[in-house]
Order: C-alpha cells, then sequence, then structure tokens
C-alpha cells in the first residue's frame, strides 16, 4: 500500500481539526443562546430547559425577515386620523393552524410555554423530520368576560402552517398540539408596541373598542394577540384582532 503522504495527512488531519473547531463553536452558541433565553424567561417565570437549546439556536439561524412568511391577508379599509393609522379591517382566508391550549397562572407564562412547545414542533420535531419554516404573526387567543373587564387564564397559541403545508401539515409529536382549520374570518387590527400581559391586552381592547364605530359587529368575549416579535423581546411589535362575528 503507499504511504500516505505528509500532504495527505495534514489535510485529512486538518478537516478533522476544523469540524471539531466548528463544533465547539456550535456548542458555544447553543450554550450562548439558551442560557440568555433562560435568562429572559426567569423574567417571566418560566423556566427554559435544556432540550430547547437545538430549537433555539435552529430558530435563531434561520430568523432572517427576508425568510419569514407573512400570513396572507386582503385589506379591505384602513382608518386613519390625522395621518395616523387608528386600524385596518382584513379579510384572512380559510387556513390550518398548529395550536396549544394554555392556562398558566400569568399570561406571560401561557404564551411562552406555549411557544417554545410550537418552536419545538418547527424545528424537526414533526412527522416530516424537516425545519418547517417561520411564518409571523404568531397568534394568541386570548377571551374575557362579557364586560370586557378582565382576562380568563386559558388562552390558545397558533401558528400559521406555511403554504406548501397547508394541504398536509406534518403530524406534531407533541400530543397537545393539535392542527386545525379556521375559516374565513374580518379582523379589525390595531398595531402597539412593548410587553403583552393582562393589564396590557385589557388596555389595548378598550381602546380599539372606543375607536370602532360599531364595536357590536365583532365577538365581545374573544380576541387575538399577533406578534410579530419573540416573546422574549422587550419591545415588541404586536397587535390586537377582534374578529367580526360569523
Amino acid at each position: 500500500l503507499p504511504e500516505e503522504s505528509p500532504d495527505s495527512a495534514y489535510h485529512s488531519h486538518g478537516s478533522s481539526l476544523e469540524e471539531e473547531a466548528a463544533e465547539r463553536m456550535d456548542d458555544e452558541e447553543q450554550e450562548r443562546l439558551l442560557s440568555y433565553w433562560q435568562s429572559v424567561g426567569r423574567g417571566h417565570q418560566v423556566d427554559v430547559p435544556r432540550d430547547m437549546a437545538e430549537p433555539i439556536q435552529q430558530l435563531t439561524r434561520n430568523n432572517n425577515p427576508q425568510e419569514r412568511q407573512s400570513i396572507p391577508f386582503t385589506l379591505i379599509q384602513r382608518k386613519e386620523k390625522l395621518g395616523d393609522l387608528l386600524y385596518e379591517k382584513r379579510q384572512y382566508g380559510k387556513a390550518k393552524w398548529a395550536c396549544i391550549k394554555m392556562k398558566e397562572k400569568q399570561y406571560e407564562q401561557s404564551i411562552c410555554l406555549g411557544f417554545m412547545k410550537l418552536m419545538r414542533y418547527i424545528c424537526e420535531q414533526n412527522s416530516s423530520g424537516l425545519y418547517l419554516g417561520i411564518t409571523v404573526p404568531i397568534v394568541t387567543i386570548v377571551h374575557t368576560n362579557e364586560a370586557q373587564s378582565a382576562m380568563t387564564q386559558a388562552v390558545t397559541v397558533a401558528y400559521y402552517l406555511p403554504e406548501v403545508l397547508q394541504e398536509q401539515p406534518p403530524h406534531p409529536f407533541d400530543s397537545d398540539i393539535i392542527i386545525e382549520e379556521w375559516p374565513a374570518t374580518i379582523v379589525y387590527s390595531r398595531s402597539f408596541r412593548g410587553i403583552t400581559n393582562e393589564d396590557s391586552i385589557m388596555r389595548e381592547i378598550n381602546l380599539l373598542a372606543a375607536i370602532l364605530e360599531s364595536p357590536e359587529l365583532c365577538l365581545r368575549d374573544t380576541f387575538i394577540i399577533a406578534g410579530y416579535t419573540n416573546p422574549a423581546a422587550a419591545n415588541r411589535h404586536n397587535e390586537i384582532w377582534f374578529l367580526q362575528r360569523p
């Protein structure tokens, strides 16, 4: 057998050293991202488990704004006052969503834990074994009493399945995640920034109710919070959606 040339020996060892270094950097990045999420989670009284390291890293790497798919809608009307946008009236089509019901003590805990479960589904823990891709917004269905003065604890966190997966959504490994088909809906949407908690949501509900000409056309006890930035971010871009009665 011919002897291995020093050149080829360098290349074979060199490439394995490079691979080791890349793996080490990969591990360090995973640890850094996980510890960041864990520290943010503690602020919301949420424990971020170690098995979230890989989904967090995958989502971070794939989270370029260009690669996010926006949920399609038809704009029906824009209501403005003195150049400021008050709200938009939109039509969303019939579509399939991956949904998870949560009932933690605080709204923040419910959305963080629900989002983490959906992240695992998006990041390969599904019957296709593939990364499914991020769609925005991630939405949360919230309920209030009839007087719109207080929120109930139970919420549903939902992820819109990308267009290519609408026909045959991959099956979630997590039995808590249910694939639901939502009917076409008209929504009244108003933008707001910052954290989302019981107080800020009730404030936004009351604000939009006061602005709408005919709030009685909408459901009185069911609303949607649409989140365009991940729940860990401080200055989030959100929307409150009122749903027109069917």
